[in-house]
Formats: structure tokens, sequence, C-alpha cells
């Protein structure tokens, strides 16, 4: 009896699989293509180029679509996506003759775009003019980019079934019914998903509800085929067959409060040779449970936006920015270590916020007009909007700053912490997965206000809000991992422990010799876990999933029938 009660889903595990990079699936079309053919309309193809090291080399193409100035293609290109890398994509429009090579000729090109896989993300659908050599527009033609994650999981579901009046196969005793449900795969073969427990001497059966991911019920594919199949228990292995049938996740989940969803239970045979044979039972599925296993890009592409903020640390201790041994110097023919951070990390955060205007705050000086000590003030010095446009905008407001203040100190970071963190938590109920912050603190020593840190970053850590600490110079940073709670909780002075791990340290000179990238690389890797584990403790879903098995949206903690 034990290798049916004990035979459960193969390979299904509840908690997910091991983190995997995400895959994108990128489906392209165009507008208004220029005719390059005298005699008929161009042949367009279009070619996605990706750059590496600053090389750009050709990663796929689509088919060529004769004669069509408005190509909608049926070639989908995969891309793996990193949200710690800027990942820059070309796609190039050519005109095919008759071989599907590209020609050497100007008047093959049709046009071409740069972006990033990021930009696309974000907007989940980017409609971007397409420009010839020179940046001079191709005419009003267009290409279309629509993004979709490929994810390896999409949660999984708890399913409640029983059965009502199934043929009794024994002579002195009624059924010990057991039900088994396999998915029926691409080349026809069928996989089991699951096998109930034997019920003893029932003809009605009600079994334990069960537990299945949804990649492994039916690969994430709501219309995909489940064969589903009930048998009466035999000690020696020979069970006798009761009936089948045939359903899919989608036809499961018209299951509403009050209602069921309920097949006939059919043997083949007997309807074959009994003329007014109707079914062998019923199998009712009484309860459907739907969890939901969200990830980083179900969020963004649902138009959740990250708003990036920046800190600068402006104490004494970076020496005269007009000496060229202070932190702050500017190097007309270099940028210094604050700018390298904050150009790095910014220009991958700009990506994913649609106004790309970013806050930027200053610790540790002196400002005008009345030269007090300011621990968070705006570089720009418009109290009352400190945002700059795009990453260069902050830039700009950083030079433009300098000869405006005086550097001082003590290095107090809190209350620039407990002001993002108060603007992150908004009117106090976060309802929905709309804004998501980063705090970027760039400082050249250990902070002063260490026990008010830790409080700071313990409240924070109750918000949608990051915290990214890099550490300029040279300085010793040992004091600031305690910040970083890979080496165990993070607590409050007295005692509370984040609720969850927001804040990664990183001194700046590990990454001197290596390019930007690997910076931000390093210092976002954790971001996108970061978001998905803030919204799911709060059971808050993405706005809109692009991923949709045709269900209402539940949160990952539902526990409520699907509707």
């Amino acid at each position: 009896m034990n290798d049916v009660q004990e035979a459960t889903s193969p390979g299904t595990s509840l908690s997910g699989p091991a983190t995997c990079v995400s895959k994108v699936e990128l489906r392209v079309s165009c507008k208004a293509l220029l005719d390059r053919d005298t005699l008929n309309k161009s042949d367009p193809c279009v070619m996605l180029m990706v750059q590496t090291n600053g090389q750009w080399t050709e990663l796929d193409r689509t088919e060529v679509i004769k004669s069509n100035l408005h190509p909608v293609f049926a070639k989908v290109f995969m891309v793996d996506y990193y949200f710690e890398e800027v990942q820059k994509l070309r796609f190039e429009v050519y005109d095919i003759h008759g071989t599907h090579s590209i020609g050497g000729r100007d008047d093959d090109f049709l046009g071409g775009v740069e972006c990033t896989l990021g930009q696309i993300v974000a907007q989940k659908k980017m409609v971007k003019p397409l420009l010839l050599k020179y940046g001079k527009y191709a005419g009003k033609s267009t290409i279309t980019v629509h993004a979709e994650e490929i994810s390896g999981n999409n949660g999984y579901v708890e399913l409640s079934f029983c059965a009502k009046k199934l043929d009794d196969k024994d002579l002195f005793s009624k059924s010990d019914p057991f039900l088994e449900i396999y998915r029926i795969n691409d080349d026809e073969t069928e996989q089991l998903v699951h096998r109930t427990e034997v019920i003893k001497n029932n003809l009605n059966p009600v079994w334990e509800p069960f537990k299945v991911s949804l990649i492994s019920l039916c690969s994430c594919d709501d219309e995909r085929k489940l064969k589903c199949l009930v048998w009466d228990y035999d000690s020696r292995g020979k069970h006798d067959f009761i009936g089948e049938f045939y359903t899919t996740f989608r036809e499961m989940q018209k299951i509403s409060s009050g209602n069921k969803v309920t097949w006939d239970c059919v043997n083949p045979k007997y309807k074959q040779k009994k003329r007014n044979y109707k079914n062998s039972g019923l199998v009712i599925l009484s309860d459907l449970k739907l969890h939901r296993v969200y990830s980083f890009l179900d969020y963004i592409m649902g138009g959740c936006q990250i708003h990036f903020t920046v800190a600068i640390d402006f104490t004494a201790s970076n020496g005269d920015p007009r000496n060229s041994c202070s932190l702050h110097y500017i190097n007309p023919y270099q940028p210094n270590e604050y700018l390298k951070a904050l150009i790095a990390v910014g220009e991958i955060c700009q990506d994913y916020d649609s106004d790309k205007r970013f806050s930027a705050l200053g610790f540790g000086a002196r400002i005008p007009p009345n030269y007090e000590v300011s621990h968070d003030f705006a570089i720009n010095f418009n109290p009352d909007d400190d945002e700059c446009e795009e990453i260069q905008g902050v830039v700009e407001a950083y030079q433009n700053c300098l000869p405006k203040i005086q550097l001082y100190g003590p290095t107090n970071v809190s209350p620039i912490i407990s002001r993002i963190g108060r603007l992150a938590a908004g009117d106090g109920i976060i309802k929905d997965a709309s804004r998501y912050h980063i705090l970027l603190i760039l400082t050249d020593g250990v902070v002063t206000d260490m026990a008010d840190t830790r409080e700071a970053i313990v409240r924070a850590s109750y918000q949608p809000l990051s915290i990214i600490i890099v550490g300029v110079g040279n300085a010793d940073f040992t004091d600031m991992q305690i910040l970083d709670g890979d080496d165990g909780v993070l607590r409050s002075p007295k005692g509370e422990p984040v609720l969850r791990d927001i804040v990664q340290f990183v001194p700046f000179r590990d990454f001197k010799t290596a390019s930007p990238a690997a910076l931000a690389k390093c210092v976002l890797a954790e971001v996108p876990k970061q978001v998905v584990e803030y919204y799911s403790h709060k059971a808050i879903p993405p706005m809109c999933p692009m991923r949709d098995l045709h269900t209402p949206i539940l949160s990952p903690l539902a526990t409520t029938p699907t509707e």
C-alpha cells in the first residue's frame, strides 16, 4: 500500500528552485518602413546586436518577411536578464535581397535603434523611431519591442478532490479508490504529477488536499492537457481501473465560491459496450488555492518604479576640494571616486524610473546662507525640490555645490536614512507595488552616529527601501560591516532585529582597478531579491502581472479559492 500512498509529485519542490537567471522573450514588429525596392516593397529582417566589452556582435535575427513595410515578426529573441548590469542592445532592420544575408550597401539598411534591456522590461512595450546613419530619422519608421519574462517557477496550487458514486470493484466490500494526475507533455508522453492516498472501503472518497508547483502540474501553461485516473487499490499491485477524465488547469480555475468543478469518471470500455452507460462516478474539485510566487520582473513589468536617491558625504575628512589630494577634487580629465560610484549605480537605476528625476542630498557640511552644519540638505539648494534631471543633472548639481559649501562634520547618516524611510512609507499604508526606493550613500569614513543609524535602518527595513553604502577613500571601514547584515542580523541599540536585510556595503577601493560596471554589479545584485522579499512579506502582488494564468491576481500568501 505504501507504493501508492507515498508516491507524490516527482521532482516537485514547493520551496521553489534555486535562484537562476531570468530569461526574457523579446518580440519585434515595425511600422512604416522605408521602401527601398523599385518594383515591390522591402523584404525586412531585424538583427539583434549585443554589446560585450565595447564590441557589437550579432545575437540573433528574425525571419525575412516578403514585401511588407509593417512587419510583425514571428521570431522570438531569448535574452538573459541581469538587473545589476547595463545590457546594451541594438536592433538593426535590413531589406534582404534573395538570400538571407545582410547586404553591405547603405540602401539595404532601413534603420536601427540602441537601447538597454532594462529600458525594455521597465516599459514592457517599447516603441522607438528608427534612425539611419548619423542620427537621421528613417522617415516615420518605428520599431516596437515587447518583453515578457519566462519564469521557471510561478508558484504552486493547493487542490482538494473528492468523488461520488464510484463503481464498486470489490466483491465483499467497497472499492478502495485513489486518484492519479498526469501531465501530457509536448511529445505526448505522460508525466505523473500526483498520486493521492488510498481511501479504504468508500465509494464517495474525500482525498487529502495536496500542493503541487505550477511548473510540475502544467509547465505554467494553463491549457496543457491533464489526464486523471481513478483506481481501486489492490495490495498485490494489480489495481482495478475505475475510470478517467481529461482536464486543464484553466478548467480547474472555473471553481468559485459555492460552485465546484465536476467531471464524469468514464471507463472507455464500458462506454463502448453499454448503451445506457453514463459514467463510473463523479470526480469533484472542491477547492483550489493558488499561491503565486512573483519575481522581480513581475513587479518591474507590472509598473513598479524604482526611485533613486544619492546622499554624498561632505565632511572635512575628504580634504579641501581645491586640493588635488581631496576625494572631492574635480579633475577635468577623470571623475573622482564619488562621481564614479554615483554614475555606475545611477546609470542602472535610471532605466527603471519613468521621469528620470533623482533626489540628490548631502550631509556633514556648513551650507549657505547661514553656514550652519546640515546632515540632510539638497545639493541643488532647493529644499522644495531636491530632484535633478537624469544622472547628468546630479553630477552637475554636485559640481556646482562644492564651491558654495564648507566641508565640516561629523559623519551622521541617520537623518537621511530616516527621511527616505518616511518618504518610502508615504501615508503609512503601502497599498500597491508602484514604487520602490534605492538610497545610495557615498561616504569617506565610518559613520559617527552608529547607534542612531542602526535604529534608522531597522525602521527602514519595514518600508520599500534598499540602502547601498559605498566607502570612498582609504579609511578603515571595518566597523561599517556591521550595517551589512551578511555576517549576522543587524539590530537596533535596543536589540530589535531588522525585518529584512536591506543594506549592502562595499569599499570603493576593492573596485579601483575594475570597470564601473563591476561596482554596480556587486552593489545592486541583492536589490531584486530585496524587492521581492518586501512585497511578498506585505502580500502585495504586482500591479499588472505580465504572466497571467487567466486567474484573479492573488497575493503570494493567498489562502482563498480563486473566483
